[in-house]
């Protein structure tokens, strides 16, 4: 069973600065397959890889000198379902979304997935309806604020592959990772991991190995920074 709010399309294309040809790929875009079996999730698909190149050729355009994992890691932080759910909000697709009743009991029109899909879907319908150059105007307008927000590449590291970049551009060795203790019933296990470098040795706790590690190596990373001179944590 659906549920078909009265939409004023008009609006939302004046939110996306785009006027559609053919209205009825925006309503696609923004059908959940709850409410109808023409629904929008090969526009996700489509969508998903226009936004991918879109933003890398943005990126590559605005950090020419960046090598090929940074620019990966800034792409990462902009398409991921959390920004894209930010937008959005802000152009307060859930208003719009069409969806079976049980999605829209159970919140789908604030869950994030959904709406991140929709971004793509809606990216999708504007290429399907015009072109890719406007594809792309209409995609980069959307994400300029994320685009203008990324901050700086070395913060999208994460702490294992800072350290590792670190004490390879000093020709130093890599530091090694020893299991220290794990406790705990099965489905609340807790693992400290030490993190071992020439001149330092941390140790870090946490509920899943591979989050003792990097939170362990950065602590060794802010050893080598001067901020834990004691070199244990």
């Amino acid at each position: 069973m659906s549920h078909a709010p009265k939409i004023n399309w008009q609006l939302l294309e004046h939110a996306l600065g785009y006027s559609f040809q053919n209205p009825e790929l925006l309503q696609r875009a923004l059908t959940h397959r709850s409410f109808s079996a023409d629904h929008n999730e090969r526009f996700e698909y489509l969508g998903d890889a226009l936004l991918e190149t879109v933003i890398s050729v943005a990126l590559y355009r605005r950090y020419p000198e960046s090598p090929e994992g940074d620019l990966t890691r800034l792409r990462a932080a902009i398409v991921k379902s959390s920004s894209l759910a930010v937008i959005a909000k802000q152009l307060d697709l859930g208003r719009y979304l069409r969806l079976g009743s049980g999605e829209l009991k159970s919140g789908g029109k604030r869950r994030e997935s959904i709406l991140a899909d929709a971004v793509e879907a809606i990216i999708a319908a504007v290429y399907l309806d015009s072109d890719f150059y406007r594809c792309e105007q209409i995609t980069l307008a959307l994400f300029a604020p994320a685009i203008a927000a990324l901050p700086d590449v070395e913060a999208l590291k994460d702490p294992k592959t800072r350290l590792q970049e670190y004490l390879q551009s000093r020709d130093l060795p890599l530091p090694v990772y020893e299991l220290v203790e794990e406790k705990g019933p099965e489905h609340a296990k807790i693992f400290t991991i030490s993190a071992k470098s020439e001149r330092f040795c941390t140790t870090a706790t946490a509920s899943s190995r591979k989050k003792a590690e990097q939170a362990a190596a950065e602590l060794l990373f802010s050893c080598y920074h001067g901020k834990n001179q004691g070199g244990k944590a």
